[in-house]
Formats: C-alpha cells, structure tokens, sequence
C-alpha cells in the first residue's frame, strides 16, 4: 500500500463537525497527512436542509468525506432535547449519504454512537449485539437516528456500491471537549465541578446517580487517528467499535477526576438522578483486526491533559452551544 502521505497527495476531504471536539483533531491528522482538507461550518451549511449537503459537495468536489457533524449532549440534555436529537442528526446522516452517492464520492466515513446499542447488551458489547433491543431510554432519540445511517450505508452500498466504513466510538474525552453545563458529558462536566468546589473551598459537590454505571472513555486523539485509517485502508457495511478496552464505573471516574483537579472535599451521590446504561464496555477487536488500530492513550494521563487543557482554555470550553 502507498505511504498515506502519498494516498493523500491527490484527494481531498470535507470533514462536516471539522470545527468541533473531534472535528478538529480529524482535520488537524489529515492535514498533516498531506490531504487537501476543509471543515465547513454549519452556519454555511446546515445539513438538516435538504440540498444543502449536496451544495456543499459540489463547491469543494472532496473525494472523501468523514460525517462527525451530531448534536449531542449528557443525560441532562437527553432528556430536555429528545426530538432535535433524533430530527436534527437522522436528517445530517440521511442528506450526507444521498449527496455523497449523487456526487461519486470515493467513500464516505460515518461515525456511529455507543448510544444505539441495546440497554441490556452482553459486556463487552459486540457488534454481533447492536440489533438485539432498544437503547437506553435517554439515548433512544440519538442512538436510532445513527443506527438508521447505517441501514442507509448498507442499502446503499447493496444497490449503488457506494463505498462506506461505519464507526463507532465510545465515550469521547480530552482537549476541546464541552465544559457548557447545557451539553457536557460526564468527564467534562466532574472536571467543571471539581475545578470550581476547590476554588471555592466548597466542603462538597453533587454527583448524579449513584456511581455503579460503568462507562469506557477514548481519548480524542486515539479516535481521530482510527477515523483517518479507516479513511485510508477500510470499506465495509459492518460497524467497528472504537474502545480503549478499560471499563470504569462513574464512582471511580470520579474519584480520580477529584484526584487530578487536587479537590479533596467530599462526591455526594444523588440517587435521585438517572444512571443511564448500566454498563459500558465495547469489544473493540474487530478495529485492531480490519484497522490495525489500539487505543494508546493511559486514562490518567488523559484526564490530566483535559484538564490543564481547560485550565488555559476556560472561555472556550465554557462557551454556550451554537
């Protein structure tokens, strides 16, 4: 195979959500791969209108394009948001596919949610499981608008032979992550608390749940750099997980994060609030066999990359959400 400095010097890619979290990780990977690369913004193009991805393409005439444009959110969000969340991402996913078949992309990457798993899934969640239930309830909206892209890939790729790979990541976290109240995960959202109890000397902070969900965190970076292979080397209708093989309960992810921001009051657990799925580990074997891909990155010397990140960045994490 062509060094991927080469398989880049004549092709190009549109990156939709190229400006977000894990947009700009993409974009920054791809550039320096030698591809011709653009993230165009969503107040330029606002893929939930239809043509609009179909203008998009035809103004940058990309031979890839990697879909990590999504509305997203925490539990708190989930529950406030559920029909943009399903409108908003189902009619991104649905234009970009048809614009991408109209245009004879080269193939085209969509990025899938650990959300459209079943809520009682075996752990680790393979991909043999992602049609055996619905998803956890605040998740449904989400999780099925991403499960539908992947009918539309596979049909599509049946019927036209367009070329897809489908990916799904677990929970995201590291540098230029949300820290907004209204959309931040869990991570982002313990770092904020964390961070301001101990300016304030606050003797405690508010945990929602009880701690007993386990989740799996990747580090942005080790995400972004499996998106690029797949861009590279892999097309196929069947998802591959994204994981960094570490199952964490939201009790210990706490707790370190209190250890990483140097906070030493006490984590009150309000079992008043929803846990969300029970347990989330995914298999992520399937990405080291067709990708070739491991996450790399420890989980403590991510969370303290994020947080002096959001130490010098605090405007910016903090910023409202378009």
């Amino acid at each position: 195979m062509a060094s991927m400095a080469e398989f880049w010097s004549d092709r190009s890619v549109v990156v939709t959500g190229g400006n977000g979290f894990l947009g700009r990780v993409v974009v920054r990977l791809l550039a320096e791969r030698g591809a011709k690369v653009v993230a165009p913004t969503h107040e330029a193009f606002d893929l939930t209108i239809p043509r609009a991805a179909d203008a998009m393409l035809a103004a940058y005439e990309p031979t890839h394009v990697i879909h990590l444009a999504a509305r997203v959110g925490g539990i708190g969000y989930n529950q406030v948001a559920p029909a943009p969340l399903y409108f908003d991402n189902l009619m991104m996913g649905t234009h970009i596919i048809e614009a991408a078949r109209a245009a004879g992309i080269e193939k085209t990457v969509l990025l899938g949610t650990v959300c459209s798993y079943p809520k009682f899934t075996p752990v680790p969640f393979k991909e043999e499981s992602f049609w055996d239930g619905y998803p956890e309830e605040t998740n449904a909206p989400y999780g099925i608008a991403k499960k539908a892209h992947l009918v539309h890939a596979q049909v599509n790729a049946a019927q036209y032979g367009q070329k897809f790979a489908y990916l799904i990541p677990t929970n995201l976290y590291g540098p230029g992550d949300k820290f907004h109240p209204a959309v931040s995960h869990v991570i982002p959202a313990l770092i904020k608390k964390c961070i301001e109890a101990k300016e304030t000397n606050a003797e405690f902070i508010d945990v929602w749940g009880t701690g007993s969900a386990s989740r799996e965190y990747l580090y942005v970076e080790d995400a972004a750099a499996a998106i690029v292979r797949a861009a590279e080397m892999h097309e196929g209708i069947e998802p591959i997980n994204l994981g960094s093989d570490r199952e964490i309960t939201i009790r210990e992810t706490a707790e370190t994060i209190a250890e990483v921001t140097g906070y030493t009051g006490t984590l009150k657990w309000d079992a008043t609030k929803p846990d969300g799925q029970p347990r989330r580990r995914i298999d992520a074997s399937r990405a080291a066999e067709l990708l070739g891909w491991t996450a790399g990155m420890d989980f403590r010397d991510g969370l303290t990359r994020t947080v002096d990140w959001y130490l010098a960045h605090r405007d910016q994490a903090e910023a409202a959400p378009h």
